[in-house]
């Protein structure tokens, strides 16, 4: 198949995401794909929900828009611009182990593998099989030789060239017991986190709420704790932030709200909250579901240079001068996961 045909393919498959994620009806064959099989994929997000509590209706199609954007003819061409792809047919087969905690997590690196010529043997997340079962249908109808090239493993892994498994930090060991004789990509836990330096408006305040909310904060990409300025505030975190208030709907989320205050409580630990999330003084990195950790600084340097000692916990760093409030879970092609570049090494591999 050739290179044209594989990023056409995509660009197509990003236009029906788009109508998908902004919750726009079928509206013609100018999609690619009937009204009937257009549904079918509206239907999955229903139905992912059923499946995986976590998977709001609101995040999966901004999931959706997101990868739409990523889709676009001139991004697709822009980020295979600087890399040496080929036409020739698939050089190998490369085993994709996915995460199901942010929904259809895992098509980055499908994409990946796919645009470079390759096969892909993947075993889904019992997470978020619903969505990623749906879109391969969808990118089947748009590119029949699409379904030649992947694969869907329920069972042991097999007959493969290089692996790319996304886990925790305890999965992964196991990843690299039994994977370790392989081309390799292997994720652990990450986390990201927020710079403040005082002057930042209520809105910007409000964009941040996205950066610590969406998806109920269960991604990488999602700020568990912030870093303020001595003096800052609360107040204004929790004005900003109100509106997320709707959060506490998902019984899960409220569960875990629930259980971290009482626990915070039985610790006699000092902790502020809102009725929907809580704020807690402490100097690690990842907090648990429903409350964000936050530390205050009296020189931004001194901070920045310690956040740069630990970048291999942390997925982005959010604030005016890297990526902007708001934008964190909207990354671009070129936003490696754990900031290794997929590209390159279904290259070289």
């Amino acid at each position: 198949m050739e290179l044209n045909i594989r990023v056409n393919s995509f660009v197509q498959l990003g236009k029906v995401f788009d109508h998908i994620g902004s919750s726009k009806p079928w509206d013609g064959y100018h999609l690619g794909i009937s009204e009937e099989e257009f549904n079918q994929l509206e239907k999955a997000i229903p139905l992912s929900r059923i499946h995986n509590g976590w998977f709001e209706e609101v995040f999966v199609r901004l999931a959706f828009k997101n990868l739409a954007l990523m889709l676009d003819e001139k991004a697709l061409k822009n980020w295979i611009e600087s890399y040496q792809l080929s036409n020739d047919e698939p050089l190998k087969t490369v085993a994709l182990i996915m995460a199901g905690n942010i929904p259809m997590v895992g098509f980055h690196d499908l994409l990946c593998v796919l645009i470079t010529g390759n096969k892909a043997k993947i075993k889904l997340s019992t997470d978020d099989t619903i969505l990623m079962l749906a879109i391969l249908e969808v990118l089947y109808l748009l590119q029949p030789e699409f379904k030649h090239r992947v694969e869907i493993v329920k069972g042991k892994l097999e007959n493969f060239d290089a692996v790319i498994a996304t886990g925790s930090n305890n999965t992964s060991r196991y990843f690299e017991y039994y994977f370790g004789k392989y081309p390799s990509i292997i994720r652990k836990n990450r986390t990201s986190v927020a710079v403040l330096n005082g002057n930042e408006t209520d809105e910007e305040l409000s964009l941040l709420a996205d950066d610590i909310f969406t998806y109920y904060g269960l991604g990488c990409r999602n700020v568990s704790k912030v870093y303020l300025p001595e003096g800052f505030d609360l107040d204004r975190l929790f004005k900003a932030f109100f509106h997320y208030q709707w959060v506490m709907d998902n019984k899960k989320y409220a569960n875990n709200y629930d259980y971290h205050r009482a626990l915070f409580m039985m610790n006699q630990e000092p902790f502020l909250e809102n009725g929907f999330f809580i704020l807690r003084e402490n100097t690690s990195l990842h907090s648990p579901l429903s409350t964000l950790n936050y530390e205050f600084y009296e020189q931004k340097n001194e901070v920045l240079n310690n956040i740069n000692s630990f970048q291999e916990l942390l997925q982005c760093i959010v604030n005016k001068e890297n990526i902007r409030l708001g934008k964190g879970q909207c990354p671009q092609l070129t936003d490696y996961a754990d900031n290794i570049d997929t590209l390159n090494f279904l290259l070289k591999c």
